[in-house]
């Protein structure tokens, strides 16, 4: 009898856990050694490989997808500098809780012994960005569970070409973590904190988006009758429609009128990367329910219910009493938050900021289309972040953790491709469009529903705000304008400009009627971003 187990190549058995783990699809650049031999063992396991411009596209393009799925996806690069390159989008696959699993190609151990030439210890430049790293095939199952243990993250894998093409065996079974239930005591505490509580108020963050925790949180807000705030990573979990919806949360000064009224503050998977970096303003008491205990608090809750919290949430949500604030009070607070953030046009330099954002919502609801939306990092992001309505979870993606420059555009693709129906808008900033550009032949290489707006006043406008009074260089902060429509359409696109509301509208409505990526490139006013900036953050 031959108990041997049945050998595959170190590729297949790597891709026979990515499929047991539900991997939708990988983003890369692929070089020599395992890559094209890992792209092969993914096409025959049912796994698309998408070509990216840039390896930070790609893991951009991952951690996006990895966030509208809950499914690891993977990042493939080559070796050396195929690494280095990874290193921003692993850093924000790891502060937006995204499970990439990156495959590197890596070196033979005959190699390491003589080679010089683009070598250096890959695993260990990726340890502070991963939860895991492992070599070769048989390490995937582990990485691949420590990567979606909460919270969540990333996680590195190396297979050099010899290991890719060897025998191997499968490796152990994976294995998908499981949260505990919350304790019978725990959710005694948390009901006698409800019990005692007079104006409650929700605090939802990225771990809400997952869909029975998302059901869940919207369940519990309106038995209590209570606000709740989101995080940018929550937008959509309690929708902007909704009476309920108090405002976005940040930390800053914003939202703080309405959490200053409330008496118990619920965190409802909102995870402390989430907040800007300024101290804890409120007095009232925390009840934290987390998928995992925070390796930071900005101030230790009163009562913590950690694991499955879904279950806390809906349990709460079927016994909890009904504290509904005063008629009208979560509206003039809602309202007045609206209106401190507004971007009041500043003569003829261009489009309001928030005017853009409502203009493009406006289009697209007049046109029939519901497309996600992503957004840059720059000065842009807060009232795109502000404005743009959004119904559902995964309705805005953000990198808010890592807040990285050269985002909207890879995630949007990537946002695009998962769901070709709905489409994405980008809205990025000249200075985040340059980061990415290349990305925009990505795009039309694929061929995405993709509408990128590109908010472009010529100068890195929120550091222009922090310079404050220091006597900078000529150039230090600014450039001349690009002309980005023209770099669309010389990369296969579309494109078109606008200078005001009538321009865009007009823009859009052609834009949207073709197949294909399109951008329009906005002349922006930034004269109004110092007043809103103030307001957000105090």
């Amino acid at each position: 009898m031959n108990d041997q187990p049945h050998l595959t190549t170190g590729a297949e058995a790597m891709l026979h856990s990515f499929a047991a783990a539900g991997m939708p699809a990988i983003f890369g650049v692929p070089g020599g050694g395992s890559s094209l031999d890992l792209i092969a063992a993914a096409k025959a396991r049912g796994i698309p490989f998408l070509l990216a411009r840039t390896e930070n596209g790609a893991g951009i393009m991952a951690s996006a997808l990895a966030e509208l799925t809950h499914k690891p996806v993977g990042l493939l690069t080559t070796r050396g500098p195929g690494v280095s390159n990874a290193a921003n989008g692993m850093a924000n696959a790891a502060l937006e809780r995204a499970p990439v699993i990156l495959v590197a190609d890596g070196f033979a151990a005959r190699e390491s012994r003589y080679v010089t030439h683009q070598l250096f210890d890959q695993a260990a430049m990726m340890a502070p960005v991963t939860r895991a790293r492992g070599v070769g095939a048989a390490e995937a199952p582990r990485v691949l569970e420590a990567a979606l243990t909460a919270p969540r993250g990333p996680g590195y894998l190396e297979l050099a070409g010899d290991a890719a093409r060897a025998p191997a065996a499968p490796g152990a079974p994976f294995t998908p973590p499981v949260l505990a239930a919350p304790s019978p005591g725990a959710m005694a505490e948390a009901r006698r904190m409800l019990a005692a509580a007079q104006r409650p108020a929700l605090i939802i963050g990225l771990e809400a988006t997952e869909p029975a925790r998302a059901a869940a949180t919207r369940r519990l807000a309106e038995a209590l009758g209570c606000p709740g705030l989101v995080t940018y990573k929550a937008k959509g979990v309690l929708p902007d429609s909704h009476p309920l919806f108090g405002g976005v949360f940040t930390g800053g000064e914003a939202e703080a009128p309405l959490l200053r009224e409330a008496d118990l503050i619920l965190l409802l998977g909102a995870d402390p990367v989430e907040f800007v970096g300024q101290p804890w303003r409120y007095s009232a008491p925390i009840l934290d329910l987390a998928c995992a205990a925070r390796e930071m608090e900005y101030r230790k809750p009163e009562l913590a219910i950690i694991g499955a919290w879904e279950m806390a949430a809906a349990a709460l949500a079927e016994d909890a009493p009904r504290r509904p604030w005063p008629e009208g009070r979560v509206g003039a607070l809602r309202a007045a938050w609206l209106a401190a953030l507004e971007n009041a046009p500043g003569g003829n330099r261009g489009m309001a900021p928030s005017d853009i954002v409502r203009v493009t919502q406006d289009a697209c609801r007049r046109l029939g289309a519901d497309p996600r939306v992503t957004v840059d990092a720059g000065a842009h992001m807060f009232p795109a972040t502000t404005f743009w309505q959004a119904e559902r979870p995964g309705d805005l993606l953000i990198s808010n953790g890592l807040a990285t420059m050269g985002y909207a555009l890879p995630a949007a693709i990537a946002a695009a491709w998962h769901e070709p129906s709905r489409g994405a808008v980008a809205f990025t900033g000249d200075g985040g469009l340059l980061m990415a550009i290349g990305e925009l032949a990505t795009a039309a290489a694929m061929g995405v529903n993709l509408t990128v707006v590109v908010f472009n006043d010529a100068t890195l406008s929120l550091i222009d705000i922090k310079k404050g009074e220091r006597d900078l260089p000529d150039g230090a902060l600014d450039w001349p304008m690009a002309d980005f429509a023209t770099v669309m359409r010389g990369m296969g696109g579309r494109a078109w400009h606008a200078a005001d509301a009538d321009g865009l509208g007009a823009a859009l409505a052609e834009a949207m009627a073709l197949p294909g990526p399109r951008l329009i490139d906005v002349r922006t006013d930034p004269s109004s971003y110092p007043a809103q900036i103030k307001a957000l953050r105090g």
